[in-house]
């Protein structure tokens, strides 16, 4: 047994599920890794988060902002026990039922779930918030202009330092114009592929959370463009302007200020994903995350058509090459 497999098990017997099997469950694009744990008599489960401090990961965001969530009423999983200084966590086990799962079964329950989904940010927008870094105009420019650092870059084999420098000077302008006031907790990855549809539960509590380890104070926006400019599957366009015009409803916010912002936080958050999956490609050895790029890509060129990213869509149209597969090429291992 490897040391880690030492540590996991002293975790575990320390709890119910002592002596229970233990196998793989799909991971993500982090160092974590995670198993369900089975007590072989009960049948009972539960999940073990293998979090290793000497890749860069922590347990103790995790567990603060599950905390959190579950005393303002949302369904994140219990930690039944932890282990901070190696990396381990044994959490509830939610199930299997992914938004995305379930949304392939019966494709007629997206506008249900979704719903569900809005409400359970209308919700949390509302509640007390929690102290968090900001995820602040300037950290969001530096992520964005990876999409020229990693994949413009990977694909021409340099960076137009020109280009790099006018871009950041007028997004950073535009994301201070257009995303500022009050700020409320953001999840980061609110998609299809972290949410689990826990149909017994009742009203927000039947949309269960995972991956919010990485949770910061942004705008309201963030985490719906999150939700409906979903990368793994697509969203559709009716389903999006139904529940854009929910929160809007159930927020009060401005409408014309919070489509602009959803717009530009699109643009945000695609540019960052577009750099990010390359850099897992060129610099982690994952070319996989290579073949979401296209959907990636659609989702910018929509955002990039609102007038008030007019100053760097240009810009933007020029400077990053089309996602073709010849260039994807270009991005793989060699």
């Amino acid at each position: 047994m490897t040391n880690r497999t030492i540590l996991a098990e002293a975790l575990i017997a320390q709890t119910p599920w002592a002596g229970a099997t233990r196998a793989p469950l799909a991971g993500d694009a982090s160092n974590r890794r995670y198993e369900r744990v089975t007590d072989p008599v009960s049948g009972r489960t539960a999940v073990l988060m293998d979090a290793p401090p000497d890749k860069g990961e922590s347990v103790e965001s995790f567990v603060r902002v599950a905390e959190y969530l579950r005393s303002i009423g949302l369904s994140a999983p219990e930690i039944y026990a932890e282990d901070a200084e190696y990396g381990f966590l044994l959490l509830e086990d939610l199930g299997d039922d992914l938004f995305a799962r379930v949304l392939k079964k019966d494709p007629s329950k997206e506008r249900l779930l979704y719903e569900a989904a809005t409400d359970v940010l209308l919700h949390l927008h509302q509640a007390p918030i929690l102290s968090l870094p900001s995820y602040d105009p300037a950290l969001m420019t530096d992520l964005a202009a990876l999409a020229l650092t990693k994949y413009a870059a990977g694909i021409q084999g340099n960076v137009d330092q020109d280009v790099l420098d006018r871009f950041e000077l007028r997004f950073a302008d535009i994301l201070h114009r257009e995303t500022s006031g009050d700020k409320v907790v953001i999840q980061r990855d609110y998609h299809a592929e972290n949410l689990l549809w826990l149909p017994e539960r009742d009203g927000i509590r039947r949309v269960g959370l995972l991956d919010f380890q990485l949770a910061m104070l942004g705008h309201p926006a963030y985490d719906l463009v999150s939700l409906l400019q979903d990368i793994r599957r697509d969203v559709s366009v009716g389903t999006e302007m139904q529940m854009i015009n929910r929160y809007i409803a159930g927020s009060g916010m401005d409408d014309h200020e919070f489509r602009t912002a959803y717009s530009v936080l699109g643009a945000q958050r695609n540019l960052r994903i577009l750099g990010g999956f390359s850099r897992l490609a060129t610099d982690y050895g994952k070319p996989q995350y290579l073949d979401m790029i296209p959907a990636v890509w659609s989702h910018l060129m929509r955002d990039l058509e609102h007038p008030a990213l007019v100053s760097v869509a240009s810009l933007l149209h020029d400077a990053l090459p089309r996602p073709t597969p010849q260039n994807l090429a270009r991005l793989r291992p060699q």
